[in-house]
């Protein structure tokens, strides 16, 4: 989850200044957590808890309001009607059904529970097939990674089951990438960033310089990354980006990872 949270945060002051170079330092002060963490550790706690992911998605929306570039439209007007008693999905693709799916990928051995899961946590919101489809397949892609699964292997899948188009090396899709916050945009587009990456922080770096939204690609690329042995998340970064987030947080990753042992 921390190679998430990191992809968040360094992407966080790109979301809406995209930028095209990989040439940025790579932690700055005014970076911060935003929507994508605070959902991720939302789903983790509810796999250490269980219940309904809509209501924890709820609660950490109203325990932490106003993140760095905020919720998404539709995700707000969810919010507000939520607390009035009215949780409805909103048919949405957008790629917040995968942003936050990373603890999902860690959380389970057998694939068909992991698919379940996947659904459960997008489908309170994000119920559009597409939307589910991102969450399953960005915690598809986790669950193979650290199961010794190919990049090779994990394409042809994606590509077979998904249907993604994942043609593109990185340097075709960086002319062509636009900001587009829906998962059949994001989630291929973070795939291909670890898929040509030489390092964890080359993959985050690829991500934010695509110029797109850049946090949630940067998180999804970056839970990518951390699951292969060999672009995992230095120890160096796992030390800086404390600062960044709260102490809640930490309690809750600590929790998690001793319940799946991670």
């Amino acid at each position: 989850m921390l190679g998430a949270i990191i992809g968040d945060i360094v992407g966080s002051i790109y979301e809406l200044d995209n930028i095209k170079t990989k040439e940025f330092p790579f932690f700055e002060d005014r970076m911060e957590y935003t929507d994508d963490s605070i959902l991720t550790i939302a789903t983790a706690d509810w796999l250490i808890h269980g219940g309904y992911a809509g209501d924890y998605y709820l609660r950490y929306a109203n325990m932490y309001p106003y993140p760095m570039g905020s919720y998404g439209t539709m995700f707000v007007q969810w919010i507000h009607k939520a607390n009035r008693g009215q949780i409805q999905p909103y048919n949405s693709c957008g790629n917040g059904s995968a942003m936050r799916i990373a603890p999902v990928g860690w959380a389970f051995e057998n694939e068909e529970d992991l698919l379940k899961a996947a659904k459960m946590s997008a489908e309170c919101t994000h119920n559009h097939p597409e939307g589910i489809k991102g969450a399953q397949a960005v915690a598809c892609t986790i669950w193979a990674i650290r199961n010794g699964y190919t990049k090779d292997d994990i394409k042809e899948w994606l590509e077979s089951e998904c249907k993604y188009n994942l043609d593109k090396t990185y340097d075709e899709l960086k002319r062509t990438h636009k900001f587009e916050c829906i998962c059949q945009n994001s989630v291929p587009a973070a795939f291909i960033c670890w898929y040509y990456s030489t390092s964890y922080e080359d993959c985050i770096r690829k991500a934010v310089s695509l110029g797109g939204d850049a946090d949630t690609e940067a998180a999804i690329a970056g839970a990518f990354a951390a699951a292969d042995p060999n672009t995992e998340v230095p120890e160096e970064l796992t030390c800086d980006v404390t600062r960044f987030f709260s102490m809640d947080f930490m309690d809750v990753l600590k929790k998690f990872h001793e319940k799946y042992e991670v």
